[in-house]
């Protein structure tokens, strides 16, 4: 199964490499393209879920490393919830 890292530039700037099992992220998120932050939460959930489950229907189990990338995720888009129109920049993709 192909994995990928994808590349996001968070609200203060920081940026971060993040991991999926699957290039299903491609068909979630634009490189260069900008996501509030509810969207790109949204976005990162459902994509990261579907990888994990491609995981599950190859291997019989689920991805621990797209499930725990996740939990990350969400611990940093909590960091800016109270930031009016805070938006998350997905900026590469890396094969």
């Amino acid at each position: 199964m192909p994995e990928m890292t994808f590349r996001v530039r968070w609200p203060d700037g920081k940026e971060a490499e993040c991991y999926s099992p699957s290039l299903v992220i491609q068909d979630y998120f634009t490189q260069n393209q900008d996501y509030t932050l509810p969207d790109f939460l949204q976005k990162a959930h459902d994509a990261l879920t579907e990888a994990s489950e491609r995981v599950r229907a190859r291997y019989g189990f689920p991805c621990s490393r797209a499930l725990g990338q996740l939990h990350s995720i969400k611990q940093a888009c909590a960091q800016f919830a109270n930031i009016p129109d805070a938006q998350v920049r997905v900026l590469t993709f890396t094969f």
